[in-house]
């Protein structure tokens, strides 16, 4: 186990907390958020310029009852249409949103949910990001689990039934390599018919390498596809740089990748307008990669530590609910994820609308599933949380309780030949 990093968060030196607070209240410290940094790669892609251009010109307080109604008619969710239904003026129209969801989810989807768990092997991170439990700065339980420690965390997922899981790091390339999380793949793939992670960004090369070890899809964040926002918010590391992190998705495809989720994190910025670049973004992609397989998340910020320094912006579960129908109904063949950062209650209503894929057995901190599966304490501890979860079923109880919705759990649904 490795306990050193380039920040020792725990006992910050007068010197990293003078960095610290000069990044915070000096603009000017910082690099520009919008220049790439040595070893990032570029590609030409016109898709970032078709996205941020239709949210630009995005004045939501324009559009009518009327206009929803016309786009709730319409046969084909146009772009138009979905700025219609991202906006508050569809907010009385929501029970036929529903409907019109539910219709697309059952027809492409049939009454299938795709049940999957998450796995943390490390949390170190060379990002200040000022609302991520993660971040630098932040004084927790650095840990990173070595290859047996990996392989005993997936046996005991899997031996709960699970058959996809979704590897997940700190940013941090130093500690966390490229290298290292493709070993875990590999063992991965030991464990589970279905792996994908959610890692740091990485250049193509790199991601038809992690592609090589077995994993089938690439989760990225944005986290909010407001530039000027993101700046304020993201204020050290690689992730600062906004345009390289926008174009992940796109080389992970170019990598090889099966699959690539989006996802922006609503209640950092605007959410009508983040809503409206993450379904976008995800709609250009898919016209331009046709064989890929896409999907979006719809995650709210939760509390984590230090989170008095952000003030998020509300987004309350019956906006949830209208960005998710609007997923739905723009892009009917889309995968939908809701996270266990909500509710039991929401998810399992959500799951028979919009929603086809949902978390169980969840733990966001690292090494710590065999404890929590199993009730038997680790010899060597456990790392911090990144956030506190809401929906903490397991597997079992999860199964359980959308069978009883009438609707069909799936564990894996992917065969290799």
């Amino acid at each position: 186990m490795e306990n050193n990093f380039l920040v020792d968060s725990q006992a910050l030196s007068p010197e990293a907390l003078k960095r610290k607070h000069t990044l915070e209240t000096d603009p000017s410290s910082r690099t520009d958020h919008m220049a790439y940094m040595e070893g990032m790669e570029v590609i030409e892609s016109d898709i970032c310029s078709k996205v941020m251009s239709e949210v630009k010109g995005y004045d939501y307080s324009k559009y009518t009852g009327k206009d929803v109604m016309r786009a709730l008619q319409h046969e084909t969710c146009s772009i138009e249409d979905l700025k219609a239904l991202l906006s508050p003026a569809a907010g009385p129209f929501l029970e036929m949103m529903a409907k019109r969801a539910k219709f697309e989810t059952s027809k492409h989807f049939g009454n299938t949910v795709y049940l999957f768990t998450p796995l943390y092997i490390a949390n170190y991170c060379e990002n200040y990001c000022v609302y991520c439990g993660f971040n630098c700065y932040n004084n927790i339980k650095r840990m990173k689990l070595n290859m047996e420690q990996i392989a005993r965390e997936m046996k005991v997922i899997a031996e709960s039934g699970m058959e996809e899981i979704l590897i997940l790091t700190g940013e941090s390339r130093s500690v966390s390599s490229v290298e290292y999380i493709g070993e875990a793949c590999k063992l991965a793939r030991k464990y589970f018919r279905l792996v994908g992670i959610e890692i740091y960004p990485v250049n193509t090369d790199e991601y038809k390498y992690l592609h090589e070890c077995g994993v089938d899809y690439v989760t990225v964040f944005q986290e909010t596809y407001d530039t000027d926002k993101y700046e304020t918010l993201h204020l050290l590391g690689h992730k600062r740089v906004w345009p390289y992190r926008f174009d992940a998705q796109e080389r992970a495809l170019m990598g090889g990748m099966r699959g690539v989720a989006f996802s922006a994190l609503l209640g950092l910025s605007d959410y009508h307008k983040d809503a409206l670049a993450t379904a976008l973004h995800a709609y250009f992609l898919q016209r331009k990669y046709p064989y890929a397989e896409i999907s979006l998340s719809c995650p709210r910020l939760r509390p984590i530590i230090n989170n008095e320094k952000i003030n998020p912006l509300d987004v309350h579960e019956k906006q949830l609910c209208q960005i998710l129908c609007a997923y739905r109904i723009f892009l009917p063949y889309a995968g939908i994820t809701v996270s266990s950062r909500e509710s039991a209650e929401f998810r399992n209503g959500i799951v028979k609308i919009a929603a086809t894929k949902v978390s169980a057995g969840v733990s966001t901190g690292i090494g710590d599933h065999e404890e929590k599966y199993t009730g038997k304490e680790s010899e060597d501890g456990s790392g911090d949380e990144q956030f506190e979860i809401s929906d903490n079923r397991s597997l079992d109880k999860m199964y359980g309780d959308i069978s009883s919705e009438g609707l069909q759990p799936v564990l894996n649904d992917y065969l290799y030949v």
